[in-house]
């Protein structure tokens, strides 16, 4: 049966070989299996370049790599913590980068997928950050920066970032609802797969609309797989 697998907010990093372990496991026993792979952002716990180098990234290089050469088409949106992963990164094991919004034919099913992110429009304070870090020559800027100052930088984010989000609400840090639905009708779907929010869910939204959540990994990993007779998170 042809099936197609979708993983999100991994948040790899050198602090937790054992999800690097996770998904070293479902790249080498689950994926080589799929029609294709979409990854949904967050892959990395944070990223600064496509420069840098750690055994983990080699590892992710490797298996993304040889799952490609498997005939696995694999595909990523970029998240919150690893927009900045570009065209070196990407050919080096065999991704196509995407959009922040794309359509894909599943089985006959017109599905918007993104990371989810943009659509958490009540957390206004990340939405104005997130504006500033994606122009374009922001990003040229700090890219050439040294490594050191990078990680450095990244770090202070890094450390930020988690203080801010102990002072906001569940609701704040959560989809705006109505943002969904304008999301649906604009571009003419009835299903969409994101994930960020870290909350597994499938939602069933009145009429018709579908909003399917991936969840993040910890002791688990947390992998939809769909198919042309419907979804289903499998471990």
């Amino acid at each position: 049966m042809n099936k197609t697998y979708f993983i999100a907010d991994l948040h790899l990093s050198e602090n937790r070989p054992d999800l690097t372990a996770l998904f070293v496991d479902f790249m080498q026993t689950k994926a080589p299996a799929a029609q294709a792979l979409y990854i949904l952002g967050d892959l990395f716990d944070f990223w600064i370049g496509d420069d840098e180098k750690s055994p983990v990234i080699a590892s992710v290089i490797e298996q993304i790599k040889w799952v490609s050469s498997q005939g696995v088409p694999c595909y990523f949106i970029h998240g919150n913590r690893d927009f900045l992963i570009g065209k070196k990164f990407a050919q080096a094991c065999g991704l196509t980068l995407l959009g922040d919004y794309e359509v894909v034919n599943l089985y006959g099913e017109p599905t918007l997928i993104c990371h989810g992110d943009t659509l958490c429009t009540d957390d206004v304070k990340y939405q104005a950050f997130r504006q500033k870090v994606h122009q374009k020559w922001r990003q040229w800027l700090f890219l050439r920066l040294p490594l050191k100052v990078r990680l450095k930088i990244g770090q202070k984010i890094r450390a930020q970032s988690q203080k801010d989000k102990l002072k906001k609400t569940e609701m704040i840090m959560d989809v705006n609802p109505e943002f969904v639905l304008q999301t649906f009708q604009r571009f003419g779907v009835k299903r969409m797969i994101h994930g960020h929010t870290h909350r597994q869910n499938i939602h069933q939204i009145p009429p018709h609309f579908e909003r399917i959540v991936l969840g993040d990994w910890g002791k688990t990993a947390s992998i939809l797989e769909v198919t042309a007779s419907g979804v289903r998170f499998i471990a």
